[in-house]
Formats: structure tokens, sequence, C-alpha cells
């Protein structure tokens, strides 16, 4: 049974959680507008980088070149070269904070390049900076270390970009691709698809469900790394019984100062979904783990204590991830762009505008830090979830005039995405609480009529269509324009 039908089939059902009594003191309904909102402000977990808790990234920086070359120029001292790149790297260290360059070295001959190959064995990828004429048999020793390669190629190293574009479409050149570009913040690019590869290898996901899951995540496993873990009720019940509720009461009235209104939900009914968001934080320390996910309309439909929603949100702003519905496909989907982007993903319920060339893009479950856990976090309310019209979620005003990127992993194999940009943040009593327009970059008509694959896409703030297509490259996931 897909996430999107399971959805839908329990949509018949109503009932209200068990009551909390809230003990914060002094607690209106009425937050207080304009103040930062806890998502933003919440401290939570060390992580490496968003989306990752265990190791930098690791990879391999290669300098090519040839003293003496013709290009750029005879005299040009490669070393010198190189150094100048190595300050251009000190200067974007932020950039770089979480990639370790296990090797880092000047490569003037094929030899050398080939005894390197035992040293690329175990990195994730490899950056080559090509520095002077006379570089292909290095690369190509590079190259047949199998690992991603993203090269660097400024304005006069050398004339061997005319064969750049052939060499990609060889058999030995399917894990290279290249920025041919003089502006040197690039290199902070050539990195992402390294870091969403070694995100998804170290990414290990809590599904809090009673399905089988099994049969899905071994095909996670076998193809990218990630480890997805069945956690039960009774688990999820233990470390909600476990947070003080003056502990969650605290929390609660964090998330109400917040907001800038309170309009649906009681103050119970926020302490409650504040205490299941400390449960889940407890639960993924002990697991070490990157995303939760919870079968909310599913098997564990009245089965918690509270909607997920609010601890989804909250993982989200803290630099680790909350996903609907145990929605596996999007849970590895937002690893992915999450990897890519330092952001996470606004799982989504759409519908089409054609009048605005747009889609509409809905949930209930919004998350109010979508810049990620450095950036500036976006007005919310705390709201009632629409089709139930109870519960407590955040709905999210997001950012008009924000590019963004849609996207779903299918299978092992293919990703689908499209892009476009915020023209508006519809606050209507239709569909889901937190809603973007979406005018989509491409043709409109044809994203309808293609559309495939259920219902759910993950929204990313940022138009990562490079990105996307480099790390689907090196993953060998063919990639498709819906739009």
């Amino acid at each position: 049974m897909s996430h999107q039908s399971t959805r839908r089939e329990f949509l018949q059902t109503t009932a209200a959680c068990g009551a909390l009594w809230f003990m914060a003191a002094g607690c209106g309904t009425q937050g207080g507008q304009g103040r930062e909102s806890p998502a933003a402000a919440a401290a939570g977990p060390k992580v490496i980088s968003p989306g990752c808790r265990k190791s930098k990234v690791q990879v391999a920086k290669l300098y090519l070149g040839r003293p003496g070359a013709h290009w750029p120029m005879p005299q040009m001292d490669i070393a010198e070269e190189r150094r100048g790149y190595e300050d251009e790297f000190l200067r974007m260290k932020k950039e770089f904070a979480d990639v370790e360059f296990v090797v880092n070295e000047l490569v003037t001959s094929e030899t050398q390049a080939r005894a390197l190959k035992e040293k690329l064995q175990n990195v994730d990828g490899v950056l080559v900076i090509h520095l002077s004429m006379g570089i292909m048999g290095m690369l190509a020793e590079v190259l047949a270390a199998g690992k991603p390669t993203m090269l660097f190629a400024a304005p006069y190293s050398g004339h061997e970009w005319t064969g750049f574009g052939q060499l990609c479409k060889r058999p030995e050149g399917a894990l290279l691709d290249c920025l041919l570009t003089s502006d040197r913040s690039q290199l902070a690019v050539a990195v992402r698809p390294f870091r969403a590869i070694h995100h998804l290898r170290e990414a290990k996901i809590l599904d809090v469900t009673t399905n089988d899951v099994s049969g899905y995540a071994k095909q996670m496993k076998e193809k990218f790394g990630t480890e997805i873990v069945q956690v039960s009720r009774e688990r999820v019940l233990a470390a909600y019984q476990a947070v003080p509720e003056a502990e969650a009461a605290v929390e609660a009235r964090k998330w109400i100062d917040g907001a800038e209104k309170i309009i649906e939900p009681s103050r119970e009914e926020i302490a409650k979904s504040l205490r299941l968001a400390l449960a889940f934080e407890r639960l993924m320390d002990q697991e070490n783990a990157t995303l939760i996910t919870v079968d909310c309309y599913g098997s564990m439909w009245r089965q918690l204590p509270a909607y997920p929603c609010i601890g989804h949100a909250r993982l989200n702003g803290m630099g680790l991830g909350g996903m609907c519905e145990s929605d596996l496909p999007s849970s590895m989907t937002q690893i992915i762009l999450q990897g890519l982007s330092g952001r996470p993903g606004f799982v989504t319920d759409p519908t089409m505008d054609l009048s605005k060339e747009g889609i509409v893009l809905a949930h209930c479950m919004g998350t109010p830090r979508m810049d990620g856990p450095d950036g500036p976090a976006a007005p919310y309310q705390l709201r009632t979830i629409m089709e139930r019209q109870e519960g407590a979620v955040c709905q999210v005003r997001m950012r008009t005039g924000q590019p963004v990127t849609q996207a779903e992993l299918i299978g092992t194999g293919r990703m689908i995405f499209f892009t476009g940009r915020i023209i508006e943040t519809p606050d209507l009593p239709r569909g889901c609480r937190t809603k973007i327009t979406v005018k989509v970059d491409g043709d409109v008509q044809k994203l309808w009529q293609n559309w495939s694959h259920g219902l759910h896409r993950v929204t990313c703030y940022g138009n990562l269509k490079e990105d996307l297509a480099r790390f689907c490259r090196f993953k060998a996931i063919e990639l498709t324009d819906e739009a």
C-alpha cells in the first residue's frame, strides 16, 4: 500500500489525543509576533553538517599540472599556483568545515597519479584542479580509481577542455563532471555531490510503524549505505514518558512565544506535541540517527499521545530530519537534498493552478527553518491539522520570490524533479495548513500530464538542478525533469 493511499484511507476517522496539563504559568493564546522562532533557536545535538552526525566528508584534492607547460605560460610556477588555490580554500573554510581533505597533492606525472590509486579507495570523491596543459594522462589514471570526480578548470589552464565533454560520455569518464570557470567560489559547489553521497552512506532513518519495510530497507542499504530501522510504538511511548512534563512545558512555551498567533490548539495539545518532540530527539540520540518518520495516518493512527508534526519541524530546524507518514522515499529524497544544500525539505500534497502557470504545494507539517539551522526562521502560526481539525502544527509563511526544487527518489535508479519560484503563500481553509504556489520553470502542462509515482514531492529552497544532476550521474540514477 502506498504512503499516499494509506493517508487518505484514514481521513474518515477523527479523535482527540489524551490531555496533558500544560504547566507553564501565564501562557496565553497569543504569541509574541516578530520573535525568533524556537525552530531557529534550538541548540539540539551536534551535527557535522545538516543531515550528518558521524564524520566529515572524505575528499581527495589533486592539483594536476606540468612544470614548464606552454599554457597558461611556460614561466608559471605550478607550486605557487597551487598555493594560490590553497589560500582560497582557507578563505572559504566555512564552506569546507565538514570536509576532510584526506589527500592533498600536487601531481605532475602519470606515474605519480597511478601511485595514488590506493589512497583514493576510501574517499567520497576526488576534486581535481587543472593547473596547466598536459594533464590528460594523469586524469586518466585518477579516473581509473573509479571514484566520483569533479574537475575544476579555470580559463587558460590548457586546451584539454575541448576533450572533457567527450570523455564524460565514454565509460572511463562516467564518474567525471567538470566546472569550467574562473569563479573559485565554485570549488565549494564541486564538493556538494560528494557531501550527499557521504550523508546517505552514514544516514540512519528511524521508521515508527508496524509495516514491514525490510525489503525497501535492504535496497537502500545496498545502493546507498543508508540504514533504516523500525521503531515500535512501545519504545516511543517509553521515551515520551521519560520526558518530564515540566521540560515539555518549557519547550512548548518557546514555541508559543515564537508564534505570530495561536489559533485552534490548546496549551495542553501544544505541550503534548513538544513532549513527543523531545522524545524523538532522545530516540535519535540513542540511535545516532539522522531522520525519523512516523506512520501517523496508518499503523500509528491514534497510537501516540500527540501528532508528530511539530516534532518533525523541530528536528528539521536542528539540522536533522523529520518526515511525514512513514514516507521512506521522501525521507531518502530529503537526505539527498539536505546533503546538496544544507537545508531541510517540505514534503507536499500538490494541486495544480494553471491560471498562474503553477502548482500549489501543501502540507500541514510546515518547517519554519527552511533556510537551514543557521539561516533565518520564517513566521508561523500554531494551528490544528486541517483535515483532522485537531493536533498542533506550524502553519509557515515561506518567502515569496524564493527559487525552489521539488524532487522524489523513485526506487534506487530514478529521480524525478522540477524547479520553480514561490509566487504566493495562500492562506485559506482548504487542503493543508502550509501552502506555497510555485510558478514552474518549464511547461506546467507537461508537468501535470506526465505526473506519476504518487502524490508526494519534497520541496527544498534553492535551484538544485545542476547539483542533482551531478549527484545522479555519480550514483547512476536517471534524472527526469517533470516540467
